[in-house]
C-alpha cells in the first residue's frame, strides 16, 4: 500500500516536473539576460529536481591517469546476475595491476555512489564493482536475494575474476565479504581474496553504538517487516515483490539532516540566478546522485537488520551462510586491513577494527588498520583525506599482500 500510494504521488507530480524542466530549458537556451526570466528559470529547474528517480546513473569514468599518462577507461560487463552485475573497468594499457573487487553497499543508492572510490583505485588498479541491480527491476520468478546470496554472489564474482584479486569492501557489504573470504578461505579456493581491506563497516555494532545502532535494536524485526516492506506495484518488472523501498532510506537520511538539503537548494537557486555556473553544476551532481535510489528485496534487508545490527551473529561466532558456519579464524592467507573514520556517527569507531580480532589466524605482518582523523562515514572511502592519506596506507598494503605470492 505504501509503494502503491508513493508511485501513484510520483505520477501525479511528473507531468508538472516535465512542464518545468522543459519550460526551464527553454528559457536557459533563449539567453536572457532579463533578472525575472532568470529568477523564473532557475525556480523552474530547482522544482523540477526535486524529485527522485529510480536508474542507476552513469559512472562517467572515461579516462584516469596511470603513471603521469591520460588512460582512457572503458566498462565491461564481466558478469550478470539476477541481482547484480560484476562490471569492470578496463583501462587502456600494457600495465599490469593487481585486480580488485569493490563491493559495494546495498543501502538504497547505487554502487554509483562510490565512483570517487572507483577513479581513486583506478590509478594503481584493476577495478571491478559489485553493480548491484535495483530490486524493483527483478522479475519475482527469479526468486529471493537475501544476506546469504549476497556473500555468494562476492563468492561468484571473486571466481569470475581469478585468482590472485583482491577485495575492498565498503560500509555494509564488510559482513558479507568476511564471511565470503572465510568459506573461501576454508575450501582453500583458488580465487580466494588476496587481501581483503574494511572500510567504515557494521563488523561488530555492540562495539560504541551509534544512533544507527540504536535505532535498529530500539524495535523487534517484526516491527522493520509490517512497517517497512512493501509489494513493488503496476508497472515495474519486478511487480509483487516484497521490497525496502529506496525511497524510505533516503527519508530516513534526509530527515537526519533536513536543513542542510534545504539550503543546498537554496544555494542551487541563488547560483543559477547569479550564473555560478561551478557551483550549480556541483550541486547538480550530488543530487543527481543522491535522489537516485534503489529498492532492497526485503529478505536481505530484514536479514542484515536483524543478523548483523540486532543479534551480532558475525562476531559471537554465529553467522552462517547456508548450511555452514562462518569461521574468521579459517583465514590464514588472507592479508586484513581495516579502516575507520574518526567522527564516523554511522559505524563508529571499533566497529570495523573488530575484523582484527575475529581473524585470528592472519599473522602478525598480514594486519594493517588505519584510523583517520577528522574524517566522517562518508570522508572514508571519498574526499581529500580517503585520496591523500587512506588511499596511500590501502594501496601499499593491497601491493604488498600480491607481491607475497
Amino acid at each position: 500500500m505504501l509503494y502503491r500510494l508513493y508511485q501513484t504521488q510520483a505520477d501525479m507530480m511528473s507531468p508538472a516536473r516535465l512542464f518545468a524542466q522543459f519550460t526551464g530549458s527553454a528559457l536557459w537556451q533563449d539567453g536572457s539576460e532579463r533578472t525575472m526570466a532568470r529568477k523564473m528559470a532557475a525556480k523552474l529547474e530547482v522544482f523540477s529536481r526535486m524529485r527522485l528517480t529510480h536508474s542507476r546513473p552513469d559512472y562517467n569514468i572515461k579516462s584516469v591517469l596511470v603513471d603521469g599518462v591520460e588512460t582512457a577507461v572503458t566498462e565491461e560487463k564481466t558478469m550478470v546476475a539476477d541481482f547484480g552485475t560484476l562490471l569492470h573497468f578496463r583501462k587502456d594499457t600494457k600495465a599490469v595491476h593487481p585486480p580488485v573487487l569493490l563491493a559495494a553497499p546495498l543501502s538504497g543508492h547505487f554502487a554509483t555512489l562510490l565512483r570517487e572510490t572507483v577513479r581513486t583505485l583506478l590509478r594503481d588498479h584493476d577495478v571491478y564493482i559489485t553493480d548491484w541491480h535495483n530490486a524493483r527491476d527483478v522479475p519475482l520468478y527469479k526468486g529471493g536475494f537475501g544476506l546469504d546470496e549476497y556473500t555468494l554472489q562476492l563468492m561468484s564474482f571473486m571466481e569470475a575474476i581469478g585468482p590472485g584479486a583482491h577485495m575492498v569492501a565498503v560500509c555494509q557489504p564488510c559482513v558479507a565479504a568476511l564471511a565470503a573470504t572465510a568459506l573461501m578461505s576454508e575450501d582453500d579456493n583458488p580465487a580466494t581474496p588476496r587481501s581483503l581491506t574494511l572500510m567504515a563497516g557494521p563488523v561488530d555494532c555492540r562495539i560504541n553504538p551509534t544512533g544507527v545502532n540504536t535505532l535498529a535494536i530500539s524495535k523487534p524485526i517484526k516491527w522493520f517487516k509490517d512497517n517497512l516492506i512493501s509489494r513493488v506495484p503496476f508497472p515495474h518488472p519486478g511487480m509483487g515483490r516484497k521490497v525496502y523501498p529506496g525511497f524510505l532510506q533516503l527519508s530516513a537520511f534526509m530527515s537526519m539532516n533536513p536543513e542542510r538539503h534545504k539550503k543546498q537548494f537554496e544555494d542551487l537557486y541563488t547560483h543559477l540566478v547569479e550564473g555560478e555556473t561551478e557551483k550549480a553544476e556541483a550541486i547538480r551532481n550530488f543530487y543527481d546522485e543522491y535522489l537516485a535510489v534503489n529498492d532492497l528485496a526485503a529478505e536481505f534487508y530484514l536479514e542484515t537488520v536483524e543478523r548483523v545490527f540486532q543479534t551480532y551473529d558475525l562476531p559471537r561466532g554465529e553467522l552462517t551462510v547456508g548450511d555452514r558456519k562462518v569461521n574468521p579464524a579459517a583465514i590464514r592467507k588472507t592479508a586484513l586491513i581495516t579502516v575507520e573514520g574518526e567522527r564516523d556517527d554511522i559505524c563508529a569507531v571499533g566497529q570495523t577494527v573488530a575484523a582484527q580480532d575475529l581473524c585470528t589466524g592472519v599473522r602478525p605482518y598480514l594486519r594493517t588498520h588505519h584510523l583517520q582523523a577528522g574524517v566522517g562515514h562518508y570522508g572514508v572511502f571519498s574526499g581529500s583525506k580517503w585520496n591523500a592519506q587512506i588511499y596511500p596506507r590501502v594501496r601499499e598494503a593491497i601491493h604488498a599482500a600480491a607481491d607475497l605470492h
